[in-house]
Protein backbone atom coordinates (compact mmCIF):
# COMPACT_ATOMS: atom_id res chain seq x y z
CA UNK A 1 0.00 0.00 0.00
CA UNK A 2 1.30 3.45 -0.92
CA UNK A 3 0.64 6.57 1.14
CA UNK A 4 -0.15 9.35 -1.32
CA UNK A 5 0.20 12.17 1.21
CA UNK A 6 2.12 14.98 -0.50
CA UNK A 7 3.89 16.27 2.62
CA UNK A 8 6.57 14.57 4.68
CA UNK A 9 5.76 13.24 8.12
CA UNK A 10 7.04 16.03 10.36
CA UNK A 11 9.64 14.97 12.90
CA UNK A 12 9.00 16.15 16.48
CA UNK A 13 11.39 18.85 17.70
CA UNK A 14 12.13 21.11 20.65
CA UNK A 15 10.51 24.54 20.77
CA UNK A 16 12.94 27.03 19.16
CA UNK A 17 12.90 29.38 22.16
CA UNK A 18 13.80 26.53 24.49
CA UNK A 19 16.35 24.70 22.36
CA UNK A 20 18.33 27.87 21.59
CA UNK A 21 19.65 27.73 25.16
CA UNK A 22 20.56 24.04 25.34
CA UNK A 23 22.64 21.55 23.38
CA UNK A 24 20.12 18.73 23.40
CA UNK A 25 19.26 17.36 19.98
CA UNK A 26 16.84 19.67 18.14
CA UNK A 27 14.75 16.90 16.58
CA UNK A 28 13.69 13.87 18.58
CA UNK A 29 13.15 11.33 15.80
CA UNK A 30 10.22 9.35 14.43
CA UNK A 31 8.12 6.94 16.41
CA UNK A 32 7.57 3.50 14.84
CA UNK A 33 4.15 4.58 13.61
CA UNK A 34 5.56 7.77 12.05
CA UNK A 35 8.36 5.84 10.33
CA UNK A 36 5.99 3.29 8.80
CA UNK A 37 3.61 6.06 7.68
CA UNK A 38 6.45 7.96 5.99
CA UNK A 39 8.01 4.84 4.44
CA UNK A 40 4.69 4.06 2.78
CA UNK A 41 5.06 7.27 0.75
CA UNK A 42 7.75 5.52 -1.34
CA UNK A 43 6.43 4.89 -4.86
CA UNK A 44 8.62 1.81 -5.38
CA UNK A 45 9.76 3.23 -8.72
CA UNK A 46 11.73 1.01 -11.08
CA UNK A 47 14.92 3.03 -11.65
CA UNK A 48 15.64 4.02 -7.99
CA UNK A 49 17.35 7.37 -8.73
CA UNK A 50 17.62 8.02 -4.98
CA UNK A 51 20.12 5.16 -4.84
CA UNK A 52 21.76 5.22 -8.27
CA UNK A 53 22.04 8.99 -8.77
CA UNK A 54 21.57 10.64 -5.39
CA UNK A 55 23.61 8.55 -2.94
CA UNK A 56 27.45 8.64 -3.20
CA UNK A 57 27.72 5.23 -1.45
CA UNK A 58 24.67 3.78 -3.26
CA UNK A 59 22.71 2.72 -0.19
CA UNK A 60 19.94 0.26 -1.08
CA UNK A 61 17.32 2.86 -0.24
CA UNK A 62 14.17 1.25 -1.73
CA UNK A 63 15.00 -2.06 -0.03
CA UNK A 64 15.51 -0.64 3.45
CA UNK A 65 12.40 1.53 3.16
CA UNK A 66 10.36 -1.52 2.10
CA UNK A 67 11.46 -3.27 5.30
CA UNK A 68 10.37 -0.25 7.34
CA UNK A 69 6.86 -0.43 5.85
CA UNK A 70 6.71 -4.05 7.07
CA UNK A 71 7.91 -3.13 10.55
CA UNK A 72 11.10 -5.13 9.98
CA UNK A 73 13.40 -2.47 11.40
CA UNK A 74 16.43 -4.63 12.16
CA UNK A 75 16.35 -6.05 8.65
CA UNK A 76 16.23 -2.47 7.34
CA UNK A 77 19.31 -1.65 9.43
CA UNK A 78 21.25 -4.63 8.13
CA UNK A 79 20.49 -3.56 4.55
CA UNK A 80 21.92 -0.11 5.26
CA UNK A 81 25.04 -1.54 6.91
CA UNK A 82 25.92 -3.35 3.70
CA UNK A 83 26.97 -0.03 2.18
CA UNK A 84 27.33 2.60 4.92
CA UNK A 85 29.44 2.71 8.05
CA UNK A 86 27.60 5.64 9.64
CA UNK A 87 23.80 5.43 9.15
CA UNK A 88 22.90 7.25 12.38
CA UNK A 89 25.33 10.04 11.51
CA UNK A 90 24.28 10.39 7.87
CA UNK A 91 20.62 10.31 8.82
CA UNK A 92 21.26 13.41 10.90
CA UNK A 93 23.81 15.59 9.12
CA UNK A 94 23.76 14.77 5.40
CA UNK A 95 22.08 17.32 3.09
CA UNK A 96 19.56 14.83 1.73
CA UNK A 97 17.80 17.60 -0.20
CA UNK A 98 20.84 17.71 -2.51
CA UNK A 99 21.37 13.96 -2.70
CA UNK A 100 18.97 11.05 -2.19
CA UNK A 101 15.86 13.13 -1.53
CA UNK A 102 16.85 15.51 -4.31
CA UNK A 103 16.55 12.58 -6.73
CA UNK A 104 13.33 11.13 -5.26
CA UNK A 105 10.57 10.64 -7.86
CA UNK A 106 7.97 11.41 -5.17
CA UNK A 107 9.11 15.06 -5.25
CA UNK A 108 7.53 15.55 -8.68
CA UNK A 109 4.17 15.80 -6.94
CA UNK A 110 4.78 17.03 -3.42
CA UNK A 111 7.69 16.52 -1.04
CA UNK A 112 10.25 13.71 -1.40
CA UNK A 113 10.22 10.74 0.94
CA UNK A 114 12.07 11.65 4.16
CA UNK A 115 14.91 9.21 3.45
CA UNK A 116 17.28 10.82 5.94
CA UNK A 117 14.78 10.71 8.77
CA UNK A 118 14.04 7.05 8.01
CA UNK A 119 17.75 6.19 7.95
CA UNK A 120 18.13 7.87 11.33
CA UNK A 121 15.11 6.04 12.72
CA UNK A 122 16.39 2.64 11.62
CA UNK A 123 19.87 3.24 13.08
CA UNK A 124 18.41 4.53 16.35
CA UNK A 125 16.03 1.57 16.58
CA UNK A 126 18.96 -0.81 16.23
CA UNK A 127 20.90 1.09 18.90
CA UNK A 128 18.02 0.87 21.38
CA UNK A 129 17.09 -2.75 20.71
CA UNK A 130 20.30 -4.61 19.88
CA UNK A 131 23.61 -5.18 21.61
CA UNK A 132 26.84 -3.79 20.22
CA UNK A 133 28.15 -5.47 17.10
CA UNK A 134 30.08 -8.61 18.01
CA UNK A 135 33.73 -8.90 16.91
CA UNK A 136 33.96 -10.31 13.41
CA UNK A 137 36.18 -13.23 12.46
CA UNK A 138 37.86 -11.88 9.32
CA UNK A 139 40.76 -13.79 7.78
CA UNK A 140 43.70 -11.45 7.19
CA UNK A 141 45.35 -11.48 3.76
CA UNK A 142 48.82 -10.40 4.91
CA UNK A 143 48.71 -6.77 3.74
CA UNK A 144 48.87 -3.73 6.05
CA UNK A 145 47.27 -0.37 5.24
CA UNK A 146 47.63 2.88 7.20
CA UNK A 147 44.78 5.37 7.26
CA UNK A 148 45.62 8.95 8.27
CA UNK A 149 42.59 10.72 9.73
CA UNK A 150 39.39 9.34 11.21
CA UNK A 151 36.80 11.53 9.54
CA UNK A 152 34.10 10.10 7.25
CA UNK A 153 36.55 9.27 4.42
CA UNK A 154 39.10 7.58 6.69
CA UNK A 155 36.51 5.64 8.70
CA UNK A 156 34.84 4.31 5.55
CA UNK A 157 38.11 3.39 3.85
CA UNK A 158 39.36 1.63 7.01
CA UNK A 159 36.12 -0.29 7.54
CA UNK A 160 35.87 -1.46 3.94
CA UNK A 161 39.52 -2.54 3.81
CA UNK A 162 39.09 -4.44 7.08
CA UNK A 163 36.09 -6.24 5.58
CA UNK A 164 38.34 -7.29 2.68
CA UNK A 165 40.90 -8.83 5.03
CA UNK A 166 43.47 -6.07 5.30
CA UNK A 167 45.17 -5.24 8.58
CA UNK A 168 44.28 -1.57 9.05
CA UNK A 169 45.62 1.04 11.46
CA UNK A 170 44.06 4.50 11.82
CA UNK A 171 46.32 7.37 12.89
CA UNK A 172 44.32 10.29 14.33
CA UNK A 173 45.97 13.51 15.53
CA UNK A 174 43.24 14.30 18.09
CA UNK A 175 42.51 12.25 21.19
CA UNK A 176 39.11 11.15 19.88
CA UNK A 177 37.93 9.69 16.60
CA UNK A 178 35.55 11.25 14.12
CA UNK A 179 37.43 14.14 12.54
CA UNK A 180 35.12 17.00 11.64
CA UNK A 181 32.18 14.95 12.93
CA UNK A 182 33.68 15.12 16.42
CA UNK A 183 35.05 18.65 16.55
CA UNK A 184 33.05 20.52 13.93
CA UNK A 185 29.37 19.61 14.38
CA UNK A 186 27.53 20.74 17.55
CA UNK A 187 25.75 18.22 19.76
CA UNK A 188 22.32 19.66 19.00
CA UNK A 189 22.80 18.24 15.49
CA UNK A 190 24.97 15.20 16.23
CA UNK A 191 25.11 13.88 19.82
CA UNK A 192 28.52 12.56 20.88
CA UNK A 193 27.01 9.27 22.02
CA UNK A 194 25.69 8.57 18.51
CA UNK A 195 29.02 9.37 16.89
CA UNK A 196 31.06 7.30 19.34
CA UNK A 197 28.90 4.20 18.90
CA UNK A 198 29.19 4.27 15.12
CA UNK A 199 32.84 5.26 14.88
CA UNK A 200 34.07 2.80 17.45
CA UNK A 201 32.20 -0.03 15.73
CA UNK A 202 35.46 -0.26 13.77
CA UNK A 203 36.81 -2.16 16.77
CA UNK A 204 34.55 -5.08 15.91
CA UNK A 205 36.27 -5.28 12.52
CA UNK A 206 39.72 -5.49 14.08
CA UNK A 207 40.86 -2.01 13.01
CA UNK A 208 43.77 -0.74 15.14
CA UNK A 209 43.39 2.82 16.37
CA UNK A 210 46.17 5.19 17.44
CA UNK A 211 45.01 8.62 18.64
CA UNK A 212 47.20 11.61 19.35
CA UNK A 213 49.39 10.76 16.33
CA UNK A 214 49.91 13.47 13.71
CA UNK A 215 51.55 13.24 10.28
CA UNK A 216 54.79 15.21 10.28
CA UNK A 217 55.03 15.30 14.05
CA UNK A 218 54.84 11.67 15.18
CA UNK A 219 55.50 9.89 11.88
CA UNK A 220 56.10 10.48 8.17
CA UNK A 221 54.98 8.70 5.04
CA UNK A 222 58.51 7.27 4.79
CA UNK A 223 58.14 5.84 8.30
CA UNK A 224 54.88 4.12 7.42
CA UNK A 225 55.93 2.70 4.07
CA UNK A 226 59.59 1.93 4.69
CA UNK A 227 59.96 1.29 8.43
CA UNK A 228 56.58 0.21 9.82
CA UNK A 229 55.81 -2.21 7.02
CA UNK A 230 52.62 -0.70 5.62
CA UNK A 231 51.97 -1.62 2.01
CA UNK A 232 49.71 1.37 1.27
CA UNK A 233 48.51 4.59 2.89
CA UNK A 234 45.21 6.46 2.66
CA UNK A 235 45.20 10.15 3.60
CA UNK A 236 41.85 11.42 4.81
CA UNK A 237 42.91 14.27 7.07
CA UNK A 238 40.15 16.66 6.02
CA UNK A 239 40.24 20.40 5.40
CA UNK A 240 40.68 22.00 8.79
CA UNK A 241 42.92 24.94 7.92
CA UNK A 242 40.71 28.05 8.25
CA UNK A 243 40.62 30.82 5.65
CA UNK A 244 41.22 34.23 7.24
CA UNK A 245 39.16 37.37 6.72
CA UNK A 246 42.14 39.43 5.66
CA UNK A 247 40.69 42.78 6.75
CA UNK A 248 42.18 45.38 9.12
CA UNK A 249 41.79 44.44 12.78
CA UNK A 250 41.33 40.71 12.14
CA UNK A 251 44.21 40.00 14.54
CA UNK A 252 42.31 41.43 17.54
CA UNK A 253 41.29 39.25 20.48
CA UNK A 254 37.73 38.09 19.85
CA UNK A 255 38.22 37.15 16.19
CA UNK A 256 38.19 33.37 15.86
CA UNK A 257 37.74 30.80 13.10
CA UNK A 258 34.56 28.75 13.10
CA UNK A 259 36.69 25.59 13.20
CA UNK A 260 38.44 26.71 16.39
CA UNK A 261 35.22 28.02 17.93
CA UNK A 262 33.31 24.78 17.38
CA UNK A 263 36.31 22.65 18.34
CA UNK A 264 36.59 24.41 21.70
CA UNK A 265 32.92 23.74 22.39
CA UNK A 266 32.98 20.11 21.26
CA UNK A 267 36.34 18.96 22.61
CA UNK A 268 36.71 21.13 25.71
CA UNK A 269 33.02 21.49 26.62
CA UNK A 270 33.46 25.22 27.15
CA UNK A 271 31.32 28.00 25.71
CA UNK A 272 32.75 31.50 25.11
CA UNK A 273 31.00 34.18 27.15
CA UNK A 274 30.50 36.70 24.35
CA UNK A 275 27.40 38.90 24.37
CA UNK A 276 27.07 39.98 20.75
CA UNK A 277 28.49 37.77 18.03
CA UNK A 278 28.84 38.17 14.26
CA UNK A 279 29.41 35.14 12.03
CA UNK A 280 30.91 35.92 8.63
CA UNK A 281 29.80 33.44 5.97
CA UNK A 282 26.74 31.62 4.64
CA UNK A 283 27.57 27.91 4.55
CA UNK A 284 26.68 25.03 6.84
CA UNK A 285 29.66 25.75 9.09
CA UNK A 286 28.36 29.29 9.55
CA UNK A 287 24.98 27.87 10.55
CA UNK A 288 26.57 25.54 13.11
CA UNK A 289 28.64 28.40 14.50
CA UNK A 290 25.81 30.92 14.80
CA UNK A 291 23.47 28.41 16.45
CA UNK A 292 26.19 27.34 18.89
CA UNK A 293 26.92 31.01 19.67
CA UNK A 294 23.24 31.64 20.45
CA UNK A 295 23.48 28.94 23.12
CA UNK A 296 26.28 30.78 24.94
CA UNK A 297 25.60 31.64 28.60
CA UNK A 298 25.72 35.42 27.99
CA UNK A 299 24.62 35.60 24.37
CA UNK A 300 22.24 38.49 23.70
CA UNK A 301 22.44 38.90 19.93
CA UNK A 302 23.84 36.79 17.10
CA UNK A 303 24.21 38.01 13.52
CA UNK A 304 25.02 36.19 10.29
CA UNK A 305 26.79 38.58 7.92
CA UNK A 306 26.65 37.42 4.29
CA UNK A 307 27.72 39.29 1.14
CA UNK A 308 25.03 37.89 -1.10
CA UNK A 309 21.28 37.29 -0.75
CA UNK A 310 19.37 34.40 0.79
CA UNK A 311 18.95 32.96 -2.71
CA UNK A 312 22.73 32.47 -3.06
CA UNK A 313 23.34 31.23 0.47
CA UNK A 314 24.85 27.72 0.19
CA UNK A 315 23.77 26.42 3.60
CA UNK A 316 21.09 23.74 3.97
CA UNK A 317 17.70 25.53 3.84
CA UNK A 318 16.55 23.54 6.88
CA UNK A 319 19.54 24.76 8.89
CA UNK A 320 18.89 28.35 7.81
CA UNK A 321 15.25 28.14 8.86
CA UNK A 322 16.12 26.55 12.21
CA UNK A 323 18.64 29.32 12.86
CA UNK A 324 16.03 31.96 12.05
CA UNK A 325 13.51 30.25 14.33
CA UNK A 326 16.07 30.37 17.14
CA UNK A 327 16.31 34.16 16.93
CA UNK A 328 19.46 34.66 14.85
CA UNK A 329 19.44 37.79 12.67
CA UNK A 330 20.55 37.40 9.06
CA UNK A 331 22.19 40.42 7.43
CA UNK A 332 22.21 39.78 3.68
CA UNK A 333 24.12 41.83 1.10
CA UNK A 334 26.50 42.95 3.81
CA UNK A 335 30.29 42.86 3.56
CA UNK A 336 32.81 43.23 6.41
CA UNK A 337 35.34 46.06 6.01
CA UNK A 338 37.23 46.33 9.29
CA UNK A 339 37.30 44.90 12.80
CA UNK A 340 37.19 47.67 15.39
CA UNK A 341 38.67 47.35 18.85
CA UNK A 342 39.96 48.88 22.06
CA UNK A 343 42.79 47.62 24.25
CA UNK A 344 43.41 44.81 21.79
CA UNK A 345 39.85 43.45 21.97
CA UNK A 346 36.96 43.48 19.50
CA UNK A 347 34.35 46.20 20.01
CA UNK A 348 32.65 46.26 16.62
CA UNK A 349 32.57 45.29 12.96
CA UNK A 350 32.55 47.96 10.28
CA UNK A 351 30.42 46.80 7.34
CA UNK A 352 28.99 48.11 4.10
CA UNK A 353 25.90 47.20 2.15
CA UNK A 354 26.24 45.44 -1.20
CA UNK A 355 24.19 44.85 -4.32
CA UNK A 356 24.53 42.01 -6.83
CA UNK A 357 25.95 42.55 -10.29
CA UNK A 358 24.45 41.16 -13.46
CA UNK A 359 25.16 37.44 -13.93
CA UNK A 360 28.52 36.55 -15.50
CA UNK A 361 29.03 33.82 -18.12
CA UNK A 362 28.58 31.14 -15.47
CA UNK A 363 25.38 32.76 -14.20
CA UNK A 364 26.95 33.86 -10.91
CA UNK A 365 26.27 37.35 -9.59
CA UNK A 366 29.03 39.11 -7.68
CA UNK A 367 28.56 41.42 -4.68
CA UNK A 368 29.36 45.08 -5.43
CA UNK A 369 29.81 47.73 -2.68
CA UNK A 370 27.03 50.28 -2.35
CA UNK A 371 28.44 53.79 -2.11
CA UNK A 372 28.17 55.59 1.26
CA UNK A 373 26.54 52.61 2.98
CA UNK A 374 29.05 51.93 5.78
CA UNK A 375 27.83 51.19 9.28
CA UNK A 376 29.17 49.63 12.50
CA UNK A 377 27.80 46.48 14.09
CA UNK A 378 28.16 46.40 17.88
CA UNK A 379 29.80 43.04 18.61
CA UNK A 380 32.47 41.62 20.93
CA UNK A 381 33.15 38.40 18.99
CA UNK A 382 33.60 37.72 15.29
CA UNK A 383 33.59 34.18 13.90
CA UNK A 384 35.19 33.56 10.50
CA UNK A 385 33.28 30.91 8.52
CA UNK A 386 34.48 31.66 5.00
CA UNK A 387 36.05 28.34 4.03
CA UNK A 388 38.94 26.02 4.84
CA UNK A 389 42.06 24.67 3.21
CA UNK A 390 44.04 21.54 3.98
CA UNK A 391 47.46 21.25 5.62
CA UNK A 392 49.46 18.67 3.69
CA UNK A 393 52.94 20.21 3.89
CA UNK A 394 54.17 17.07 5.70
CA UNK A 395 52.92 14.65 3.04
CA UNK A 396 56.31 14.06 1.42
CA UNK A 397 56.21 13.33 -2.29
CA UNK A 398 52.49 14.05 -2.58
CA UNK A 399 51.47 16.76 -5.05
CA UNK A 400 49.09 19.43 -3.70
CA UNK A 401 47.29 22.43 -5.16
CA UNK A 402 48.60 25.94 -4.64
CA UNK A 403 46.90 28.09 -2.04
CA UNK A 404 44.41 25.70 -0.44
CA UNK A 405 46.85 22.79 -0.21
CA UNK A 406 44.41 20.12 -1.42
CA UNK A 407 45.93 16.81 -2.50
CA UNK A 408 45.88 16.06 -6.22
CA UNK A 409 44.61 12.56 -7.06
CA UNK A 410 43.60 10.48 -10.03
CA UNK A 411 39.86 10.92 -10.52
CA UNK A 412 39.21 7.19 -10.85
CA UNK A 413 41.66 5.55 -8.44
CA UNK A 414 42.25 8.33 -5.86
CA UNK A 415 45.98 7.59 -6.23
CA UNK A 416 48.32 10.49 -5.38
CA UNK A 417 51.58 11.34 -7.09
CA UNK A 418 53.40 9.02 -4.67
CA UNK A 419 53.19 5.30 -5.32
CA UNK A 420 51.14 3.43 -2.75
CA UNK A 421 49.61 6.60 -1.28
CA UNK A 422 45.93 7.42 -1.84
CA UNK A 423 43.71 10.25 -0.60
CA UNK A 424 40.05 11.22 -0.50
CA UNK A 425 37.43 13.39 1.13
CA UNK A 426 37.79 17.07 2.03
CA UNK A 427 41.59 16.97 1.79
CA UNK A 428 41.10 16.46 -1.97
CA UNK A 429 37.87 18.30 -2.76
CA UNK A 430 37.69 20.92 -0.05
CA UNK A 431 34.79 20.97 2.43
CA UNK A 432 31.89 18.89 1.14
CA UNK A 433 29.30 16.54 2.63
CA UNK A 434 29.81 13.62 4.99
CA UNK A 435 28.41 11.13 2.51
CA UNK A 436 30.56 12.41 -0.39
CA UNK A 437 33.66 11.88 1.78
CA UNK A 438 32.40 8.40 2.61
CA UNK A 439 31.93 7.72 -1.09
CA UNK A 440 35.55 8.72 -1.71
CA UNK A 441 36.76 6.46 1.10
CA UNK A 442 34.77 3.54 -0.33
CA UNK A 443 36.15 3.99 -3.85
CA UNK A 444 39.68 4.46 -2.56
CA UNK A 445 39.44 1.20 -0.57
CA UNK A 446 38.58 -0.67 -3.78
CA UNK A 447 41.46 1.01 -5.62
CA UNK A 448 43.93 0.20 -2.84
CA UNK A 449 42.85 -3.43 -2.85
CA UNK A 450 43.29 -3.64 -6.62
CA UNK A 451 46.73 -2.04 -6.33
CA UNK A 452 47.93 -4.46 -3.64
CA UNK A 453 46.58 -7.55 -5.37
Amino acid sequence: MINMTRSKTKMPEQDPQIRNKNFDEVTTGYTEEMAIHEAMRCLKCRKHPCMTEGCPVHNHIPDFIAKVTEGEFEEAYQILKQTTTLPAVCGRVCPQYLQCEGSCVRAKKGKPVAIGALERFVADWHRHHKDKDAPRDIKLNGYKVAVIGSGPAGITCAGDLADMGYEVTIFEREDILGGVLAYGIPEFRLPKEILELEVYSLNSKGVHIETGKALGKDFTLDDLLEKQGFHAVFIGNGAGKPTKLGIPGAELEGVVSAADYLSKINLENTLPESRKIAIIGGGNVAMDACRAAMRGPKAEKVYVVYRRSLLEMPADPTEIQEAMDEGIEFMYLTGPLEVLGENGKVTGLKCQKMFLSDPDESGRRSPVPLKDSEFVLDVDCIIEAIGNGSDNACADGVKTSEGKGYITVDDDTFATSRKGVYAGGDTVTGPKTVISAMGAGKKAAIAISEYLK
